[in-house]
């Protein structure tokens, strides 16, 4: 789950990590009051569940309060579209308005789980405010790592070695692993998956500040994590998977044409895989979960129709915990609910599978039966 950053920052000042004067506003007018608290200058920031905002115009310098009160009137409840939202954008409905740091320097700082080191990594770099994707693959003697044993956690020898490494004067060695520290604290009492201040920048009267703050968490922890649970923000997630989440549905939004309706994560991976060996593309990952019922299924089918790129179907279900005959009633449900008479190829095997392909050929539905994967994309390849 992801946050928005000035609920980012809220959580990093409270740890002790330095941020930017600043409040969050939700109309023109609470801006221009912001801004007027802030001496007029100010920074304001489009609130989105994504990066590169400069490059989609979501980040305007104002030097007076009218001039932010005029920002915020052009970003609030447009879309914002950025290199990672796709050409629908996101919306946007707060603004961050900030004080405008006078940065003679920018860095990178992040934490998050590195599967080669097999536990966290604190990774840091000069070229800060830059993509760290593009900095690893054009200059990788750039990006500075430090694996952490979880029994220990950050030391700070470690934060002072990577300090070096950024060529921080003596001056800054200090405050920089302080945040090191209180990163670390964060990413591990939050459960999150990724931390990242990008930039951390370093200001002309020798403060460092995180100018940007990003937190991700571990949707499974949200259980013990009630601030961060009641920070969620559906409006920046993909429909389809907000409402999925809801029934605790497994469910990822793809850019294909075959929707999926599978029983296991790892046969969803596989049919996904003989989707593609095809030709075609899958439009969904879709986990409905060993022991569903008739209208969690009906539920995970109808979501999946109501997404208007899908125009055929492909069903696979393995019966064990769940039984055929209860999957194809949830099928039968969702198609009579919606009145669908989109193709549907479906391959199914183990308890009652009889019962089940029984009751979908009795339904009236257009349903083609495969006994096999193989026999899967045949008949993919001939529709």
């Amino acid at each position: 789950m992801k946050v928005h950053e000035y609920q980012a920052k809220s959580v990093f000042a409270r740890y002790g990590v330095p941020v930017p004067k600043g409040d969050v506003a939700s109309t023109p007018s609470e801006a221009l009051e912001i801004a007027n608290s802030l001496g007029g200058r100010a920074v304001i920031k489009a609130q989105v569940h994504a990066g590169g905002r400069g490059k989609g115009g979501g980040i305007k310098l104002v030097m007076t309060p009218q001039e932010a009160e005029e920002a915020a009137a052009s970003l609030l409840g447009k879309n914002l579209v950025t290199p990672q939202t796709g050409p629908q954008g996101v919306p946007i409905g707060k603004v961050l308005v900030e004080e405008v740091a006078d940065i003679t320097g920018e860095l990178y700082l992040a934490l998050t789980i590195d599967r080669a080191f097999r536990g966290p990594v604190m990774i840091a770099s000069e070229s800060g405010g830059m993509e760290i994707e593009e900095i690893a693959a054009s200059n990788p003697e750039k990006i500075h790592k430090e694996g952490i044993d979880p029994l220990i956690g950050f030391q700070p020898f470690q934060g002072r070695r990577l300090s070096h490494a950024l060529n921080l004067g003596p001056e800054l060695i200090r405050p920089a692993t302080q945040i090191m520290v209180a990163l670390y604290k964060i990413f591990v009492e939050m459960d999150c998956s990724l931390v990242e201040i990008n930039p951390l920048a370093v200001t002309r009267d020798n403060r460092i500040i995180a100018l940007d703050a990003k937190l991700d968490c571990d949707d499974d922890s949200l259980f013990r994590q009630p601030e961060l649970r009641e920070m969620r923000d559906p409006r920046q997630e993909d429909p389809f998977e907000a409402q999925a989440r809801e029934y605790d549905i497994s469910y990822v939004n793809l850019d294909g044409d075959v929707g999926c309706l599978v029983n296991g994560a790892g046969l969803a991976m596989a049919t996904m895989d003989v989707i593609k060996s095809a030709g075609a593309n899958a439009a969904n990952f879709l986990d409905v979960g060993g022991g569903a019922s008739e209208e969690k299924v009906a539920r995970a089918f109808g979501i999946m129709l109501s997404d208007p790129q899908v125009k055929r179907v492909l069903v696979n279900i393995f019966g064990g915990i769940l039984r055929c005959d209860i999957a194809a009633r949830g099928i039968v449900m969702a198609c009579e609910e919606r009145n669908t008479k989109l193709p549907i190829l479906v391959r199914m095997l183990g308890t009652n599978v009889d019962e089940g392909k029984a009751i979908l050929e009795g339904s009236g539905l257009n349903v083609t039966f495969a006994d096999s994967l193989v026999e899967v994309v045949q008949k993919m390849k001939m529709a």
